[in-house]
């Protein structure tokens, strides 16, 4: 395992704490990330849920994603900053979103999915396995 990641808002409302290295580090360039994010894409790492403690409110928007599964981005209720992502048909993991943390230094994506939603004018990742959908 590596050194305790720590991260949160903007205000600093909402502090976390991962124990443990994430499973996957990807980017998502679907059209819900590109909103939440206000960007092309969004930057995530998905890690063990029973390994990242928060503390701080939380507030959740629940939403269908592109396949039709249920998720709920958090997002801090004081600078509207967004912090996890929860997934469904994933309830032993959490999204967390890489900006958040207060050092990413050690991040680098591996996976890139929703590829056919992606800005035309984004450069390709040849370093990122890449799926046109969610391959999962």
């Amino acid at each position: 395992m590596s050194e305790i990641k720590t991260g949160g808002c903007l205000c600093g409302a909402v502090r976390y704490e991962l124990n443990a290295d994430p499973v996957t580090n990807m980017i998502c360039s679907c059209k819900n990330c590109q909103r939440t994010s206000g960007s092309a894409l969004s930057t995530i790492a998905l890690v063990p849920k029973s390994a990242l403690s928060v503390t701080g409110e939380l507030k959740g928007y629940e939403y269908k994603g592109d396949t039709g599964g249920t998720l709920e981005i958090n997002f801090c209720p004081n600078c509207g900053s967004p912090v996890l992502l929860k997934i469904s048909a994933m309830p032993d993991v959490v999204s967390i979103k890489v900006g958040s943390f207060d050092n990413t230094d050690w991040y680098k994506p591996g996976v890139s999915i929703f590829e056919d939603s992606a800005q035309k004018w984004m450069p390709e990742l040849p370093e990122c396995m890449s799926f046109p959908k969610n391959p999962g």
